[in-house]
């Protein structure tokens, strides 16, 4: 979710009242939004010039490769963006609110490396325990809260499967216990990621397979971008694709001029 709030604001700060805005000018607009970035091209189509005093921008390119975000520790290996005409309303240029006077629209092609997402793996952690946990628990009234996972390990596979692993440690044990998961994923609709034919073995013994279902249903449904329509944000995944230690995503994705995801910095602690 901060990815996109990251990528438009930093696309709608190129509007500016003098309406000087130049590909460097642009560049270095994107750059403040991101901790680190190894290569980062940004061009910015407008003919004529003197639509920028009246919020216009014809269309903005960008590629990034080695793309470090500020609030999140990963790292986007590969990053293609172009939007549609942009056209914000003259009169909010220059405030901290800017509104669109129509839709903005853009195709955003994102390439991922295993090792980046193993780096950031941590900081999901505490997401994955609220779901897995109590379901390998068993008894949802019992005290979860002395278990933690650690090591964990995340592996993409050749045709659309990924492998997950990690231990599942208690206070008083000595032994962690060993779990592994192994999924496919597949896209719903153009909305929604799911798992397909999930398995789970805890220590090498197979988990039920209806606990294994109940667990990758509310995953599918944490990945269901849907969720954030009600920000006026609407995202279409074109494809996704997994292969060896790369994950492929090319998505569409639509703002609306009632969009709340510019003037609300608390949608960047959204899950997504």
């Amino acid at each position: 979710m901060e990815f996109f709030t990251i990528l438009l604001s930093g696309i709608l700060g190129l509007v500016t009242p003098a309406g000087l805005v130049v590909d460097r000018t642009a560049e270095n607009a994107i750059r403040s939004q991101l901790q680190h970035a190894e290569r980062l091209e940004v061009r910015v189509d407008n003919a004529p010039s003197y639509q920028l005093l009246q919020g216009k921008v014809e269309r903005v390119r960008l590629a990034g490769r080695g793309l470090r975000l500020k609030q999140q520790n990963i790292r986007i290996a590969g990053l293609e963006l172009e939007t549609d005409p942009i056209d914000v309303e003259p009169r909010s240029l220059g405030k901290q609110k800017l509104k669109l006077r129509r839709s903005l629209h853009a195709g955003v092609h994102l390439l991922l490396e295993q090792s980046d997402l193993n780096q950031a793996l941590p900081t999901l952690i505490a997401q994955i325990q609220a779901f897995v946990i109590p379901e390998l628990g068993g008894d949802r009234s019992e005290s979860t809260s002395n278990y933690k996972f650690v090591n964990p390990r995340l592996e993409l596979l050749a045709n659309n499967r990924l492998r997950f692993q990690v231990q599942l440690a208690a206070e008083d044990d000595d032994e962690p216990l060993a779990i592994v998961a192994e999924s496919g994923l597949a896209v719903k609709g153009g909305r929604q990621i799911q798992l397909v034919q999930p398995t789970v073995t805890v220590d090498r013994e197979a988990v039920a397979q209806n606990i294994v279902d109940e667990i990758a249903m509310n995953l599918s449904q944490e990945l269901d971008f849907r969720r954030l329509e009600v920000y006026g944000l609407q995202v279409r995944i074109l494809q996704l694709k997994v292969a060896a230690q790369k994950l492929d995503l090319v998505t569409f994705v639509r703002v609306d001029p009632s969009s709340s995801l510019l003037q609300n910095p608390s949608l960047q602690n959204s899950k997504l």
